[in-house]
């Protein structure tokens, strides 16, 4: 961790992020719209690089609205074959850097047929179906408790003030329970069927670690998925990557606007 901070406050010197905002599939070009420091993840220690189409990979700094923030351009995912040590690594950084809020961001399933593709949904609650967890192992006491509480992992003010702006912005959105899986098959019917009994309403592949261990952290998380497709078994149609990079693309000036509206309230 030593050599990881190191080389990120050699490139980017005094520069301190207060928030921390990770983009998932397809809305990674909201980094583009402001001036930065770009650090590609390959070349930063015990960082990782992800493949992904919709991804870049790195790391964008810049001030927006008043702001310092620390931008994800992509993540790496647990389907890739990266433990969840990994990918959770970036948090742990961004504890150390000083972030006190995380925007997590992702593409996801629609799996209440009431919701649309296209909508956004502001996530209250998740459920953990990785089949593990992020804090697993030995416990680094500077970042936070052996046992943390998951009561609010998604903190209610942020829920909130980003509600009150996709009002006022009039963007149609959500509010509900994410859960996240391991990929990279996408889920089946009945898989579909047993987690909307579960009171789930949007299934992916990402965002439940990071918020995990933001949480650990003692930074408060905001989680917003971009429906990008009806889950197994909603509609007839064969799901794929190409439909969720489509639909994110449609989305994206909403995004953006309600994103940096939402970066100045806080």
């Amino acid at each position: 961790m030593k050599k990881t901070l190191k080389y990120i406050k050699d490139k980017i010197g005094g520069y301190k992020p207060e928030i921390g905002i990770i983009l998932g599939s397809g809305l990674g070009d909201f980094a583009d719209n402001f001036e930065s420091i770009k650090i590609s993840y390959k070349d930063i220690p015990g960082f990782e690089d992800s493949k992904i189409q919709g991804h870049k990979g790195q790391l964008v700094f810049a001030s927006i609205e008043g702001k310092r923030t620390i931008i994800m351009q992509g993540r790496y995912h647990f389907y890739e074959g990266y433990s969840l040590e990994k990918i959770t690594y970036p948090i742990k950084i961004m504890k150390k850097l000083g972030v006190e809020i995380l925007i997590i961001t992702n593409a996801a399933g629609a799996i209440s047929g009431d919701y649309v593709p296209g909508e956004l949904m502001f996530i209250t609650d998740h459920i953990n179906f990785m089949g593990t967890n992020p804090l697993i192992g030995k416990n680094d006491e500077s970042l936070g408790t052996r046992f943390p509480d998951m009561s609010e992992i998604y903190n209610k003010d942020l829920i909130k003030t980003a509600v009150d702006i996709a009002e006022k912005q009039k963007i149609n959105y959500q509010k509900g329970v994410y859960v996240g899986t391991t990929g990279p098959s996408y889920e089946t019917p009945a898989e579909i069927n047993m987690f909307r009994r579960w009171g789930a309403n949007a299934v992916g592949m990402s965002t439940v670690p990071e918020a995990i261990v933001a949480n650990y952290c003692g930074i408060k998380v905001l989680g917003i998925s971009c429906l990008t497709n009806y889950a197994a078994g909603v509609c007839d149609s064969p799901l794929s990557h190409e439909e969720v990079i489509k639909t994110a693309d449609k989305v994206k000036e909403n995004f953006k606007s309600l994103l940096t509206e939402l970066i100045k309230e806080i």
